[in-house]
């Protein structure tokens, strides 16, 4: 089988490769692919694909905030080449997308075909290349997932554990809640999805709720330094560009309907650090 993976070097894209290893794989990244200009599609579906994983996407939030434009660019213009090379190709395709495009005000988890509402540029971005894809893309699994970690990416247990060590001390916001997702354990459930046919938006996070606070104080006690003192503090308190929306963990229905689950986030935040 021949698989194209975009943003073949980030986070999603790398674990894609490990998972994948036994087929033949097109690697797409910068600088030798830039899913934004339109010769990318002609290129790729060249390459006659039998599926295609697009993680590819601008995710630095507030970068996005900053340039709005540049945040479109990517994540909607490129995502519509991708889908257009799923289209002329017949390819299914697997488009990661984000909880951010959901407001934040909900008191539950969010389910699969809850009213989307993105509140900053990052989040409209992804969610255009949501609704892009699927008007283009009839073998299309749109995948939600959300605050992302993986073993050597710029990550928030990453982030957690520098700021500890340089500052002995950390501030972090009690008021931002969702869900972590362990790469390892996603492209795990996204080989087992992909293998369905059941195309389809889904959720797929590890299991359970935290806020960034909480998260912050498990990294640390699991990293060995449980004695880093964490101040909590709200959102106000914390002055960045972009505006993530404050309570966003997703609910997993459909893909546990396929039997596709993913295990409770402290556990696999003890395989990030055993690894």
């Amino acid at each position: 089988m021949k698989i194209i993976i975009t943003g073949a070097n980030g986070q999603v894209g790398t674990a894609l490769q490990r998972v994948y290893a036994e087929h033949s794989l097109v690697l797409v990244d910068l600088p030798d692919f830039d899913i934004t200009r339109p010769e990318i599609v002609a290129q790729l579906a060249a390459e006659k694909p039998d599926l295609i994983f697009h993680p590819a996407a601008m995710t630095n939030v507030d970068a996005c905030a900053r340039d709005p434009r540049a945040a479109f660019q990517v994540n909607a213009f490129g995502t519509q080449n991708m889908a257009l090379v799923a289209q002329r190709t017949g390819a299914p395709m697997v488009y990661i997308s984000t909880n951010e495009v959901f407001d934040g005000t909900a008191s539950q988890p969010y389910h699969e075909f809850a009213p989307t509402n993105p509140i900053n540029p990052y989040a409209a971005s992804k969610l255009a290349g949501e609704k892009i894809a699927a008007r283009l893309v009839q073998k299309l699994y749109i995948v939600r997932i959300a605050w992302a970690f993986a073993k050597g990416g710029n990550n928030f247990p990453a982030k957690i554990i520098r700021a500890a060590d340089k500052f002995g001390e950390l501030k972090v916001v009690t008021d931002e809640i969702s869900s972590p997702t362990y790469v390892p354990d996603l492209v795990d459930a996204l080989k087992k999805l992909a293998a369905t046919d059941h195309y389809g938006t889904y959720h797929l996070t590890n299991s359970g709720v935290c806020s960034r606070f909480d998260f912050a104080v498990e990294i640390l006690r699991q990293s060995g330094r449980g004695d880093v003192p964490v101040m909590p503090i709200t959102s106000e308190g914390f002055e960045r560009a972009s505006t993530p929306p404050k309570y966003a963990p997703l609910e997993n229905n459909f893909a546990a309907a396929l039997g596709i689950t993913l295990r409770p986030w402290q556990a696999a935040l003890a395989n990030y650090f055993s690894d």
